[in-house]
């Protein structure tokens, strides 16, 4: 059994080493954020893309790299996932893209301001954060089988990351639209390419959002939903 000078001693040397552990660690992680933050790739427009998610208080409802609240969903990856293309038209006007849905107030940002907070978005992004945050481990299932995974890995890279936020094929994808199996039996190629270009001089009124696709991306998209039969 120690004594009391003994015990002191012991809690004297073991504060020490903790101590002097826990000072090079901090060293250590403070000489790796450089790195793994990417800061040399830090430009203007993300720094003012981060102003903007703080004057609005973006992190009232969301959280990024681990903090904030969680109203709203978890935004730390959201330009891997949603792609710069979704995330200008959900800014834009959030409601169009989630009718009836979302809650994320209109903030009407400037087209440059948009363009500044997917800077920010994109820096968080690619930085090293040692596989945070997980990717779910949940699979989904689809009662088309093979089928459905098809169609959707054949699908352009717009309609992946803008139109199957609304609409699914073969059940994957959206619910906020009508499914988009067997479209090109219903519509022909004129239809669907004036549809996608000026959905409100088709039918008034309708929730479609304007994407304002380039000509390719809409020729891309226009051929696989005629390719849907």
């Amino acid at each position: 059994m120690l004594s009391k000078s003994q015990a002191r001693l012991l809690f004297v040397i073991s504060t020490g080493l903790f101590t002097v552990v826990f000072l090079a660690l901090t060293y250590d992680t403070m000489q790796q954020i450089p790195t793994q933050t990417k800061a040399h790739t830090l430009s203007p427009s993300a720094i003012r893309g981060h102003e903007i998610w703080n004057d609005n208080n973006c992190m009232g409802c969301h959280t990024v790299l681990g903090e904030g609240a969680y109203y709203a969903p978890e935004l730390t990856k959201v330009y891997e996932r949603r792609g710069e293309q979704w995330m200008k038209l959900f800014l834009k006007d959030p409601q169009k893209m989630f009718p009836g849905e979302r809650k994320m107030v209109q903030y009407n940002f400037t087209d440059a301001q948009i363009d500044d907070l997917i800077s920010f978005f994109k820096w968080i992004g690619e930085m090293d954060l040692n596989g945070f945050p997980p990717k779910p481990t949940i699979k989904t299932t689809s009662s088309q089988g093979s089928e459905s995974s098809n169609s959707i890995t054949n699908a352009p890279q717009t309609f992946k990351n803008v139109c199957s936020a609304c609409h699914a094929v073969n059940g994957s994808g959206g619910n906020v639209g009508p499914a988009l199996d067997h479209v090109g039996n219903k519509f022909d190629v004129g239809y669907l390419n004036k549809w996608i270009t000026d959905p409100q001089s088709v039918k008034p009124g309708t929730a479609m959002p304007q994407l304002n696709l380039s000509e390719a991306e809409r020729t891309e998209v226009v051929q696989y939903l005629s390719g849907l039969k």
